[in-house]
C-alpha cells in the first residue's frame, strides 16, 4: 500500500498485520481520487474508519490543508499514527479514537465542517446507514461537500439514502463499490 501522488508519493504506508483491517485497493483508491480531481486541494477531510489512514493521508498528499482520522480501534490509530508521522503530516492531520457515530456528533458540536468525508467501515453491517442517519441530525458535510461511500455490492444503501443528500455516481470494483453522495439542491 503506498501514496499514490502527490507530496508523499511512492511512500509505502505501514499495513495490518491482520485482517481486521481492510486497506483500499490501490487501483481502486487511484479511481477514486481521479474521480475527486483538483476538488481535494484545499479541502477539510474527514475519515471515518480510517483504519491504516490510507484515504486521509492520499487527501493529504494531494494538497488537503486539514485530515481528522476516526477510529474506535487503538491498534488502527497507532497503524494511522505511524503512518501520518512517516508521511510527515503530523502538522496537518489530527486523530480522534471515537465511535464513528459519536465522532460526527462530537464534530459537528465543535463546529467543525468537511468538503469531503470517507466513510469506509466493515462491509455489510449497516454502517454506512447509520452514519447517514446520524449526518441528517448532524450535518457535517459543506455545501457542495462530498461524502464518499466504499461498501460491498451487497450492501444496498441507496434505499438509506436521506432526504436532501443524492447519490451523482457510483462505480464498481469487483465486490467494491464506491458510491458518491452529495447535499441535494
Amino acid at each position: 500500500m503506498r501514496i499514490i501522488t502527490g507530496k508523499a508519493r511512492g511512500l509505502h504506508l505501514n499495513v495490518p498485520k491482520n485482517y481486521d483491517v481492510r486497506p483500499t485497493a490501490d487501483r481502486v483508491k487511484e479511481s477514486l481520487f481521479n474521480i475527486i480531481g483538483a476538488k481535494i486541494v484545499g479541502s477539510a477531510v474527514l475519515d471515518l474508519f480510517a483504519g491504516s489512514g490510507n484515504l486521509g493521508l492520499e487527501s493529504w498528499s494531494r494538497g488537503a490543508r486539514f485530515v481528522q482520522f476516526v477510529d474506535n480501534s487503538r491498534t488502527s490509530l497507532k497503524l494511522t499514527d505511524s503512518n501520518i508521522v512517516k508521511c510527515r503530516a503530523e502538522a496537518d492531520c489530527k486523530v480522534l479514537k471515537c465511535d464513528a457515530e459519536a465522532a460526527v456528533e462530537l464534530l459537528y458540536k465543535q463546529g467543525q465542517r468537511f468538503e469531503l468525508i470517507f466513510v469506509d467501515p466493515p462491509y455489510n453491517k449497516g454502517w454506512i446507514q447509520k452514519i447517514l442517519a446520524k449526518l441528517v441530525k448532524c450535518p457535517l458535510l459543506a455545501d457542495n461537500g462530498w461524502l464518499i461511500a466504499e461498501h460491498s455490492m451487497h450492501d444496498d444503501i441507496v434505499g438509506a439514502v436521506p432526504e436532501g443528500y443524492e447519490i451523482f455516481r457510483s462505480q464498481q470494483y469487483g465486490e467494491t463499490v464506491l458510491s458518491f453522495l452529495r447535499k441535494s439542491a
